[in-house]
């Protein structure tokens, strides 16, 4: 979010052409924050303030605008000016930039790069979305095995200023596989006389860059790695994932998650800046189908309406036995759907957890069931009288109530830790069996298992 204090200070500093200033800015500060100051300035004047520094900090400004605001940035400057950015951007910030780019826009940037450069955005342009080329970089450094710690450290001198990281450093023959890498510690502590491939580690956790970014993801943080190396299946390097693009990749999967989990379509704009109709529509087609879900209740209260004109009280407590089964199966499903997420579950396992749920399932609902008993046990007389004039036992309604709200607690949590493993193995996101989905199968359902309770034991 843009800091609107110093919006009129830059401002200022640019008609006055404080270059200083501005520079100053540019340079002293961290990138992100410097992004963070600009982001509410006009296209034009946001250009005006990159000039100040050279085309490497500009990149590593311009990387942390927010994607619609880089957009702007391009169509807004010379195809000559923005062909030297992208040489300067990290590989995977520029790739990232292209995605959100037209098509033909793209055609006209990429015969202005160099053609090193333009191989490598080819490349990395072509990896599935959701796949660990897609967020990569080829921005890593490289030694041969057979060379001195000294010579080691004299060719990572070399590489560093153009790679992203050089913490990890990886060991390849001539063939590009990967046999080995070295940490910078481990090169800094070494005998300078000593070979690479006697100090560097043998056993290298790699992931295949065909593989889902959340899998990426899972491993990165499973072995706390800074960086961990792409290969393919003839196990050469490709390229290397590091920490940052990881939290990007888990930020945007736990954004898609919530998003599901509301019952709403994925939305990529800020919620502000996103046009009215587009979240209209977006929420508007959920809302649709579960509302007409929600309509099988008219249905089913229709099959019960003597019970509910002849025992007033029934009505009275149908909202506390359906929001039971909506919450239990609500509970259930986040459970589930976190528990896969991090892969403590998966549908293969679906009897254990069937045989758990069941179990939790009864006693939360006995539980639930004697609050419930209570409660209707306490009704009042002058709300116990039928439509024949008859007073009704408060303990018998009190039966009816407890082993309703049990009955429909234990039917809610096994629908909503059933439902997110029957989508998973179908091949939809099991985010989608979310609170709504499952709220509503439930109400519906809890309905018939209430009524049918009550007109066994009252009619």
């Amino acid at each position: 979010m843009a800091n609107p204090l110093l919006i009129p200070e830059i401002r200022t500093m640019l008609v006055e052409g404080d270059d200083a200033g501005l520079k100053e800015v540019m340079t002293e500060l961290h990138p992100a924050s410097t992004a963070e100051f600009a982001e509410g300035l006009l296209v034009e004047e946001t250009w005006k303030l990159l000039e100040h520094a050279d085309v490497h900090r500009q990149a590593e400004v311009f990387a942390f605008f927010p994607p619609e605001k880089q957009v702007a940035l391009v169509a807004g400057v010379g195809r000559e000016k923005m062909s030297e950015l992208l040489e300067a951007m990290s590989h995977d910030d520029r790739v990232d930039l292209l995605q959100l780019l037209d098509d033909d826009l793209v055609d006209t940037l990429l015969p202005l790069v160099a053609r090193a450069d333009r191989e490598d955005i080819r490349r990395l342009l072509s990896y599935p979305d959701d796949s660990a080329g897609a967020v990569m970089t080829t921005d890593y450094a490289t030694l041969p095995p057979d060379i001195t710690v000294q010579e080691a450290i004299h060719r990572v001198r070399q590489q560093a200023p153009q790679k992203e990281t050089i913490y990890y450093i990886y060991v390849v023959d001539d063939q590009r596989h990967l046999v080995g890498f070295v940490s910078l510690r481990d090169l800094i502590v070494a005998k300078p006389s000593a070979v690479i491939r006697d100090i560097m580690q043998e056993e290298v956790v790699t992931v295949r860059v065909d593989q889902d970014q959340e899998e990426v993801a899972r491993e990165l943080a499973k072995f706390d790695f800074i960086a961990v190396p792409v290969v393919d299946n003839e196990n050469r390097i490709l390229g290397i994932i590091t920490h940052d693009d990881v939290l990007d990749v888990l930020e945007e999967e736990a954004t898609e998650d919530a998003f599901h989990m509301a019952a709403v379509g994925t939305m990529e704009e800020n919620y502000l800046d996103a046009r009215f109709a587009t979240v209209w529509r977006k929420r508007s087609l959920w809302l649709s189908c579960l509302f007409v879900a929600q309509l099988f209740t008219f249905t089913v209260m229709a099959q019960y309406e003597h019970a509910i004109a002849s025992i007033i009280a029934l009505s009275l407590f149908l909202p506390l036995c359906i929001s039971t089964g909506g919450n239990s199966g609500s509970q259930a499903a986040t459970l589930i759907t976190r528990a896969m997420a991090l892969e403590q579950v998966s549908p293969g396992e679906w009897r254990r957890v069937f045989r758990h749920e069941l179990l939790m399932g009864a006693v939360l609902g006995i539980t639930l069931g004697a609050i419930g008993f209570l409660r209707a046990a306490l009704t009042p007389e002058s709300m116990l009288r039928t439509a024949d004039g008859d007073i009704l036992q408060s303990w018998l309604l009190g039966v009816v109530i407890g082993s309703s709200v049990a009955l429909i607690c234990l039917w809610g949590t096994l629908v909503g830790s059933m439902l997110p493993l029957a989508f998973k193995r179908l091949g939809f996101d099991p985010g989608y069996a979310s609170t709504p989905f499952v709220a509503t199968i439930v109400d519906v359902t809890g309905i018939a298992i209430y009524f049918s309770i009550a007109s066994w034991c009252l009619m």
